[in-house]
């Protein structure tokens, strides 16, 4: 049984792996393109070559991936690469850091502590300022 990719739902996929919107691709399309024209386009199962290339060009992925994208095998891919015990996905997975977090936290509290007293200095030289110019207005 071969099943088939459909083309549409893998336009969905790439497009919103991008993080465009119907109407930004709508819009990328040309006039005679909406919201609604792209919406009916991802559900259709084949688009036509001349459309899924010009798809994939505003995508900036070959046409090939969105022909050819197959979830339930990169799903598949990435299940076993995850769960994988060789020792290239194990240092992915688990990572050493080279500094102490803690001392990191602790200098993000002082930057931000400094970042207070100047932003209140500066506060507090705005009103000795208008102090001033209202005395001088009286």
């Amino acid at each position: 049984m071969t099943k088939h990719i459909h083309h549409g739902r893998n336009i969905k996929r790439f497009r919103e792996m991008l993080g465009i919107k119907q109407e930004g691709l709508a819009f990328e399309l040309g006039e005679e393109w909406s919201q609604k024209r792209v919406s009916l386009l991802e559900q259709k199962e084949v688009v036509e070559q001349e459309i899924l290339d010009q798809v994939a060009q505003i995508l900036k992925v070959p046409a090939e991936a969105i022909k050819n994208f197959d979830e339930d095998k990169a799903l598949n891919v990435i299940s076993n690469t995850f769960n994988s015990h060789d020792s290239s996905t194990m240092n992915a997975v688990n990572i050493n850091p080279t500094f102490n977090p803690l001392d990191k936290l602790i200098e993000s509290y002082d930057e931000n502590r400094k970042l207070y007293e100047r932003l209140l200095a500066s506060e507090q030289e705005k009103v000795e300022l208008l102090k001033r110019l209202l005395e001088h207005a009286k």
